[in-house]
């Protein structure tokens, strides 16, 4: 069964971090965006590897929006 699961990735000094808010914990680094994406994929895999099919679709049910917003400072 395919999920759609949100994936957060923010870059630093250090390359790239990523995580999902879907899944507590669920959370990997990169030197690059597409090893960031590749490993966050493989965390995933692991994570919902070690869910029962209820414990899935509790988790996953839920609706995550992201949004930019523009702000002014100062």
């Amino acid at each position: 069964m395919n999920y759609k699961i949100t994936v957060v990735i923010e870059k630093d000094n250090n390359g790239f971090y990523a995580f999902c808010p879907d899944l507590e914990g669920c959370q990997t680094q990169g030197d690059t965006l597409d090893e960031v994406r590749v490993n966050i994929r493989e965390a995933i895999n692991l994570y919902l590897d070690s869910m029962s099919e209820e414990e899935k679709q509790e988790m996953l049910s839920k609706e995550i929006l992201t949004e930019a917003l523009e702000v002014q400072v100062g």
